[in-house]
């Protein structure tokens, strides 16, 4: 007997752990019936209770709806995704730097263009002068 006290302690501080981790990482506006901090309280105080409660009436509206915010396909609903986390992978912000290296490529070339006519003419001046020379 005691060891299915223990069991039914054990899930209740489980169930319990799930609650809050569901309820402080929930958006504040699409938490149901009882603001976040009063669910917090709840579910410290009335572990077995409050979790139940939280999981039944206060969980966010999509979770409850269909069991949890990821769909069949594992990947989150569109209206749920987010930006892309790092800008390589946002392919507007890569375009943007497409566009940009590309500019600085054409000018860099340039440069470089001319910096060879530049010298291609020193070298064509010095042996023209050289062969005049001797």
């Amino acid at each position: 007997m005691a060891r299915l006290y223990v069991l039914l302690f054990l899930v209740q501080i489980v169930l319990a752990a799930l609650a809050l981790i569901s309820c402080l990482s929930a958006e504040e506006d699409e938490i149901r019936a009882l603001p976040r901090f009063a669910w917090v309280l709840i579910i410290l105080f009335f572990p077995l209770i409050g979790s139940i409660a939280w999981f039944l009436a206060g969980r966010p509206k999509e979770a409850a709806a269909s069991g949890s915010g990821w769909t069949a396909g594992g990947s989150l609903p569109e209206h749920r995704r987010s930006r892309p986390a790092a800008p390589d992978d946002d392919p507007e912000f890569l375009k943007s730097l497409d566009a940009n290296q590309s500019q600085r490529d054409r000018e860099l070339f340039e440069k470089w263009e001319e910096d060879l006519r530049r010298r291609e003419d020193e070298i064509r001046r010095r042996e023209s002068g050289e062969e005049t020379t001797p």
